[in-house]
């Protein structure tokens, strides 16, 4: 590990090694860890949490996407065996 300061640490892993420790550089990574993983000492993937969208709902957003037909709330055809 190499302390980047401010309490980030940074990992240099190799492929092999970090094959049989994925879950825990996964959760190293999502704690604010730096994962670099190496292949015969070239850094090829940078291990980082995925950022978190929220997408907030917008009102009136579907307006004029949505149609009902007139006869929306007829009975079907399949079901008057059933509503005799």
């Amino acid at each position: 590990m190499i302390d980047k300061g401010e309490g980030e640490m940074a990992r240099h892993i190799m492929v092999d090694e970090a094959k049989t420790v994925l879950n825990d550089l996964i959760q190293a990574a999502i704690n604010g860890d730096e994962i670099l993983i190496f292949s015969d000492s070239e850094n090829i993937v940078k291990l980082v949490p995925a950022e978190k969208h929220v997408r907030t709902p917008k009102f009136g957003s579907a307006k004029g996407q949505i149609f009902l037909t007139d006869d929306f709330d007829a009975p079907l055809d399949d079901f008057r065996e059933y509503m005799s």
